[in-house]
């Protein structure tokens, strides 16, 4: 049986990509120029910044973060990025390989040239006010099912996340598996425990066993300083939400990616090269998994939450599910879609699976959601165990 016609609308990338929004993205390639950068995001609409701590250091994470930085400022949601740097040669270096990564425009503004911090901000806010012009004239045309890489995220989990909004996005999730689409899993801390239950899915056994060694490598890099992680877990968070043990955490969150098979495992912030589910390397940290997520062509997240996190990000539209209807009804400025339903016994999970899909679909094509309205843009670097910070 053939798949459906797609009803998706985007933008197309030079390369091949699509994008569901069409932002210009104001970068600052030190912490130094992140307030400049948010400044002349919230004076033009249509603009988007990020801000960040990292001021150019070159040591045990250099290249984990010079990654990050020159995938996130080609992700498909961003018709130009403008770069703002003080003029460095690590700046430069990241520039260059951002344009190597991708043929989405970048502009740099040194603050080296403009002289003066006021005249950075002035010149940019000049490019910032033109583009954002030529990014609005640019029209949606239809897109492919492979045009989706769909991230699967959980933050504040609860004793419902298993039973109610993760399977509901695994249901979702596969549909779109089915049709072409990508989709990735990632937080290699949440899967502890049910790691050989998503190897067992893989494609062949070379993923199976890469899927293992993702898992084991973490707790390589934990244990050495002397931390129990299987015996940490739940979080206190998760165990106030109703958790009881890691297991019942950890089936629970491998729950979003459905049942698909396997097709590959990604590095931190790597790009998915065929259609298909992933399991991405990433902290379980919710800012710095969406953070790999945009810095790896993920161009949709769904979010699901049991405690109400309010994450989001600059470059890619959330979708916040709630678990449970008690949060769900009661933080409406930050939930796009209640779970809690199959639990109150009003719909059942495939019906919510079907509603969360087609959500998607929405939102791909335009409509925003409650983190874009509240203007959640959260960026992290990830940094791992060894750094010099």
């Amino acid at each position: 049986m053939s798949n459906p016609e797609s009803p998706l609308l985007g933008y197309a990338r030079p390369d091949g990509r699509w994008g569901f929004r069409n932002h210009i993205l104001v970068l600052p390639l030190h912490q130094a120029l992140s307030n400049a950068a948010r400044d002349i995001a919230d004076a033009t609409p249509g603009a988007v910044a990020i801000s960040h701590d990292w001021s150019g250091e070159i040591d045990n994470d250099f290249e984990r973060i010079t990654k990050t930085f020159a995938g996130f400022a080609g992700n498909p949601n961003i018709f130009t990025t403008v770069a703002l740097t003080i003029g460095t040669d690590v700046e430069a270096g990241i520039i260059e390989r951002a344009k190597k990564f991708s043929p989405i425009p970048l502009v740099e503004v040194k603050l080296a040239d403009a002289g003066s911090m006021f005249k950075l901000v002035t010149t940019a806010l000049e490019k910032v006010t033109e583009l954002t012009e030529q990014a609005a004239a640019q029209s949606r045309t239809p897109a492919p099912w492979s045009s989706v890489v769909l991230g699967l995220e959980c933050g504040g989990s609860d004793a419902y996340s298993g039973i109610t909004a993760n399977p509901a996005l695994g249901i979702a999730s596969d549909r779109f598996v089915e049709f072409g689409a990508t989709s990735i899993l990632a937080e290699t801390m949440e899967i502890l425990g049910a790691e050989h239950l998503l190897a067992a899915r893989a494609l062949d056994p070379k993923v199976g066993a890469q899927i293992i060694e993702v898992v084991a490598r973490y707790e390589r890099s934990i244990n050495y300083e002397g931390i129990d992680i299987r015996g940490a877990q739940p979080s206190r968070g998760n165990i106030e939400g109703g958790l009881s043990t890691l297991e019942e955490k950890s089936l629970g969150a491998a729950k979003k990616a459905g049942n698909a098979p396997f097709t590959g495992v990604l590095e931190f912030a790597d790009r998915p090269t065929a259609p298909g589910l992933y399991f991405m390397d990433t902290p379980g940290h919710d800012i710095e998994q969406l953070t790999g997520f945009a810095a790896a062509d993920v161009n949709i997240t769904v979010f699901t939450t049991g405690r109400g996190t309010p994450t989001g990000s600059a470059v890619i539209p959330t979708i916040k599910v709630a678990t449970n209807s008690e949060m769900g009804l009661v933080l409406t400025d930050l939930i796009d879609l209640n779970a809690g339903t199959i639990s109150d016994g009003t719909q059942t999970l495939e019906e919510v699976g079907q509603i969360l899909f087609d959500e998607i679909v929405k939102v791909a094509n335009g409509q925003l959601t409650k983190a874009e309205h509240g203007k959640h843009h959260e960026f992290n670097l990830s940094r791992l165990y060894g750094s010099t910070l």
